[in-house]
């Protein structure tokens, strides 16, 4: 059996360095079974708490790929509401420490007085983006409605679906990551990003989309993601206007009622070969209530 990884001494270095560790680290493993029987080395995922700081004040703590953090700091601050848009994020700072990540941020006072209103102390998990909420009321909110497009065409989202992996090269490397595409209406990826958390990858696209596209960074084309579609994930694309989300995974009933609410097209289980409309801007999804 090889001698255990020091992964966490290394990052720890990095961490005094001012470096964020990798997101991607060496366990020593043992195989049992299978061609590949015996000891070997296996490639996982890194995951690390990421505190989101405004104006001096932590809001909220992630559990987070540490990568892409400018983006997450961004699209967070976005799908959450803390900002209306990114002009009112004046400067962020990425701020390793030996216990994980701080991310610094300075926003407009407006957003800040608004924030401590209805402040809550949040801790995210890797699998749940709502730890924390203290009233029913901040689940409930209301959504947003997004612009009003066509269902984007069958040879798109399978496009869009095939490509995907190319995309995701902590996925190949770990089996542990989601992602988060941008594709446009012809289903040729624009931008893409990952985290161990669903809700994370997709608040890095935004981020990412918004540095880049600005006010028309979400106008035509739609949004593939490698999880399933919790309302959550239909609360943070309709925050930013994404008409269309096509999920790889299946939706919740609540997902489809908000996806229903705001307008959203919803595509749920794009598989190779096929996935199902459960909302749409023509008649191919039923009216159902469910």
């Amino acid at each position: 059996m090889q001698a255990p990884s020091n992964n966490g001494s290394r990052d720890a270095m990095a961490a005094l360095t001012g470096e964020c560790p990798s997101p991607v680290s060496a366990a020593a493993v043992s195989v049992r079974g299978g061609i590949e029987r015996g000891p070997g080395q296996d490639r996982v995922a890194e995951e690390v708490p990421v505190a989101m700081v405004y104006n001096g004040v932590s809001h909220a703590v992630m559990m987070a790929s540490p990568c892409d953090l400018e983006d997450f700091a961004l699209g967070f601050s976005i799908s959450e509401g803390i900002l209306e848009k990114p002009e009112q994020l004046f400067s962020i700072e990425i701020k390793p420490t030996p216990d994980g990540v701080e991310i610094d941020m300075h926003i407009a006072g407006d957003c800040y007085a608004r924030l401590r209103e209805q402040r809550r102390n949040m801790v995210g998990r890797t699998g749940c983006g709502l730890c924390g909420t203290e009233s029913l009321a901040h689940v409930a909110r209301a959504i947003a409605r997004v612009p009003v497009q066509p269902l984007p065409a069958d040879d798109a989202v399978q496009a869009a679906l095939h490509s995907l992996k190319n995309y995701q090269p902590l996925q190949s490397q770990t089996g542990a990551t989601h992602g988060a595409a941008w594709c446009d209406s012809r289903g040729q990826i624009v931008q893409a990003r990952e985290d161990v958390g669903r809700h994370n990858a997709l608040d890095k696209l935004i981020g990412a989309r918004l540095s880049e596209g600005g006010d028309q960074a979400f106008d035509k084309g739609f949004a593939l993601i490698s999880s399933r579609a919790s309302f959550e994930m239909v609360q943070k694309s309709a925050s930013v206007g994404i008409s269309t989300l096509v999920a790889v995974s299946a939706p919740t009933a609540l997902a489809i009622r908000e996806a229903r609410e705001s307008g959203m097209n919803l595509i749920g289980f794009a598989r190779p070969g096929r996935h199902v409309i459960y909302t749409g801007s023509d008649d191919t999804a039923q009216e159902n209530t469910l």
